[in-house]
């Protein structure tokens, strides 16, 4: 049997060190210049390994999933998904929590599938909204998510990211995943 040339399926146990391998190089990328070198060379691809396998051994209840996008029987990227832990969020919010694909990757289809996937499998939970957090630096994925639908609603937060306190701002973007009423 062969692969898709690309594809998006739920993440296994076995997946978690090419989840670990794309986290850590999306993040490297990420808060380059934003997080000090400490914490930037903390961003080590075992310890996402070790987190993602233990979540994918042992996951939380209720409609936690990780998906991975593959180039063939290579993962290229992933997104998790879970219920909005925002205090503001009604219990039929769901969420995007993490999202990358490998740089090399990129403008390929991957993130597409995946935010797709991501929404579908939120929708198929009861979920009538998804929400994620975009860092207010990273004007390409805000555009990624805005042309993918999600629209910031004016929330935002600020992140600690080093040892001192220093902060990130991110902005929430949302979209309906149901029909409103005419």
């Amino acid at each position: 049997m062969t692969s898709a040339d690309a594809s998006v399926r739920t993440a296994a146990a076995d997946d978690a060190t090419a989840v670990g391998r794309v986290q850590a190089l999306v993040w490297q990328e990420a808060y380059d210049g934003i997080v000090p070198p400490e914490v930037h060379a903390a961003f080590d691809p075992r310890a996402f390994e070790a987190a993602w396998r233990d979540s994918l051994r042992t996951p939380p209840a209720g409609v936690h999933r990780l998906l991975v996008s593959c180039a063939g029987d290579a993962v290229v990227g992933f997104a998790a998904i879970g219920p909005s832990q925002d205090p503001d969020a009604g219990q039929t919010t769901g969420e995007i929590t993490a999202l990358g694909v490998h740089p090399g990757h990129r403008r390929q289809g991957h993130g597409s599938r995946l935010v797709n996937a991501a929404v579908d499998l939120l929708r198929e939970a009861g979920a009538e909204h998804v929400a994620t957090w975009c860092l207010v630096e990273h004007e390409d994925l805000r555009e990624f998510l805005t042309g993918a639908g999600l629209v910031p609603d004016g929330a935002y937060r600020d992140r600690v990211v080093s040892p001192d306190g220093h902060t990130a701002r991110e902005v929430r973007l949302v979209a309906a995943l149901t029909d409103s009423p005419s």
